[in-house]
């Protein structure tokens, strides 16, 4: 008798399995953060003497986005522009970090060209406001700038 409860036992515990995995399947694809259509902001790092950044990123899909970044310095007449395609991977409730590749131009007394990457976290608050850290490694490929140069940013930006 034992021994024929033992089939049954198992379909059972298949069917428990089953609803088991789909539930568990349902919490963590409901899990991921929403990243916002827009933010707005503003990164300050070292950027090669450029200090701070005004910071715009547009949502493209679930978990991509464009970041662009405009620098100026003494009285506008040096001019940074990078654009970076990023993306973003949930962590925790309100923790993303990021990756992503791109490029810009940068012009001051000759214009340069370049390429990048970055790398960071980023928190977003109950209030439309999120932080972020990153690392962005830039290489130089005309121009003015040569060799790798390293920029670390901390950002604060408005999502709407």
């Amino acid at each position: 008798m034992i021994e024929n409860n033992i089939p049954l036992k198992i379909k059972n515990m298949k069917k428990v399995l089953i609803v088991c995995s789909f539930i568990f399947a349902a919490i963590f694809s409901s899990n991921a953060q929403e990243i916002s259509d827009n933010a707005i902001g503003l990164r300050l790092g070292s950027n090669d003497g450029f200090g701070s950044e005004i910071s715009y990123q547009r949502k493209l899909k679930e978990n991509n986005r464009l970041e662009v970044n405009l620098g100026l310095r003494d009285a506008f007449s040096d001019v940074k522009l990078t654009g970076l395609y990023q993306w973003v991977w949930n962590l925790e409730d309100k923790f993303n970090w990021f990756a992503g590749a791109g490029g810009g131009i940068y012009d001051a007394n000759r214009t340069s060209l370049f390429a990048s990457g970055v790398i960071g976290i980023e928190y977003s608050f109950d209030i439309p406001l999120m932080i972020s850290i990153d690392y962005r490694p830039e290489i130089g490929i005309t121009g003015n700038l040569d060799g790798l140069n390293s920029d670390l940013g901390l950002s604060v930006r408005y999502q709407f």
